[in-house]
């Protein structure tokens, strides 16, 4: 069994934690991104794209044993961190775990006081994109 997701929750906020400004957790989240593994083209599909996000963003998602595995991909950098985190937090995990996850690690960090409106329904709509993968898999 991998982490927990509260753990690997606690450890993004430790991490964002160290940066006082937000101009620091901005690179942070830009680095975050920067790490994602890349996607393989084949997923770059419309049927992958979410629906909601300013910016396109594709979310691939397989289930490998009981585990729900996702991979990820956007044009724009900062959106690239933001899904990069929640494949840290939810990939490797049960249905049900990720449909049981309280991510308080978004409200924790300041992410969502600090995000345009547009990236913040963006975020919401990756939770939920992620989450519906979830439930198709249980």
């Amino acid at each position: 069994m991998g982490q927990p997701i509260n753990e690997i929750q606690e450890e993004l906020i430790e991490e964002f934690g160290l940066f006082e400004d937000w101009a620091d957790k901005y690179e942070y989240l830009i680095d975050l991104g920067k790490k994602l593994a890349p996607m393989s083209d084949a997923f770059k599909t419309e049927e992958n794209v979410i629906k909601g996000c300013q910016s396109r963003v594709w979310l691939h998602a397989e289930k490998q044993g009981d585990l729900v595995v996702f991979q990820a991909d956007s044009e724009a950098i900062i959106v690239k961190g933001m899904i990069s985190m929640l494949i840290r937090v939810l990939s490797n995990h049960t249905p049900a775990e990720i449909l049981a996850a309280d991510l308080y690690f978004i409200e924790q960090i300041g992410m969502s006081q600090h995000l345009a409106q547009t990236r913040s329904n963006g975020l919401v709509s990756m939770v939920k994109q992620m989450q519906h993968y979830a439930l198709a898999f249980s």
